[in-house]
């Protein structure tokens, strides 16, 4: 066996001579040399850097009205088919509603189920579900109240209290301001027309209806109350609310205005000048309070119950 040994002068080229690499038949001048990467100072980069916060790109004319568009369109099919905005005017669900609060009413709650029942929550309407509603003698008026009774059930009232299908009903929610006596609003139903605000032709259907003092909620409609009891123009006065005349559920407070209720009692002045629950100090006719207070800023993005 031999051993070969590597001569370092053969190796060397003469002069004139093509160079070969190593290893390679092919002449030195066939490969490229490659390129060195260079390192950019950071000077260098903040520059480019700033070259770059001076020429921002902003959207042209047509892409902003295209955006503005879009939103107009998901707002508007919002407000057709999903949400809608009301306003309390009146005291008659005091204290869950309040006069000046503003709702945004859940109006697909109450759909009919369909392709689209795992993205929006549809269920029947139900006993104590506050409402909002077209008022059955003036359809373009928007209602809103509690409903007390669904197809099906016995209602009736004794001093005040509401008993359903023989039940006294605990409802936490129902106060009970201070009101002229009513035998028609208490004792309901009652075989006497005392009151002259009841529909008339309610007060024929409602006798029809009545079952060993009972009245009987028919099918598809729904009797509904207001919250503060004594002060509510409601089913006991003018009937059923038909399922097709629900709008929706309110299920959120979005704003509240500090507006005072008609049925709030006068504070006198001395009492006024003693209360110092509210931390005023005496302070009211400060223009800053004035401008805080005129929200009940509390109420707002309250849920419904």
């Amino acid at each position: 066996m031999t051993e070969s040994l590597h001569n370092p002068e053969a190796s060397i080229p003469e002069p004139g001579a093509e160079s070969h690499f190593p290893g390679s038949h092919f002449p030195a001048s066939h490969f490229v040399e490659a390129p060195v990467e260079t390192v950019t100072p950071v000077e260098h980069l903040h520059e480019r850097r700033g070259y770059a916060a001076k020429h921002l790109i902003y959207p042209s004319p047509l892409e902003t009205v295209r955006s503005l568009l879009t939103i107009l369109v998901i707002a508007l099919f919002a407000l057709t088919f999903i949400l809608q905005p009301f306003r309390i005017p009146s005291e008659s669900m005091e204290r869950t509603l309040l006069v000046g609060d503003f709702l945004l009413v859940n109006k697909s709650v109450y759909g009919p189920p369909g392709i689209w029942s795992f993205l929006l929550p549809y269920r029947h309407v139900q006993r104590g579900d506050i409402i909002v509603f077209h008022f059955p003698l003036d359809p373009p008026e928007h209602i809103v109240k509690r409903v007390v009774g669904i197809p099906g059930d016995r209602i009736h009232l004794r001093d005040g209290v509401l008993y359903r299908n023989g039940q006294a009903v605990t409802e936490p929610y129902v106060v009970y301001e201070s009101a002229n006596d009513d035998s028609f609003r208490d004792q309901f139903p009652t075989a006497a027309y005392t009151d002259p605000g009841v529909d008339t032709h309610w007060w024929v259907q409602m006798r029809a209806r009545v079952t060993d003092g009972d009245l009987i909620v028919p099918a598809g409609q729904y009797f509904v109350m207001g919250d503060n009891r004594n002060h509510s123009r409601d089913s006991r006065y003018w009937g059923f609310v038909p399922r097709s005349a629900i709008v929706g559920r309110p299920f959120i407070i979005y704003f509240s205005l500090r507006q005072p209720s008609t049925t709030d009692l006068p504070e006198l002045p001395h009492v006024s000048a003693l209360d110092t629950s509210s931390g005023k100090l005496g302070h009211d006719n400060d223009p800053i309070n004035k401008v805080v207070d005129f929200a009940r800023w509390d109420r707002i993005l309250r849920i419904v119950r």
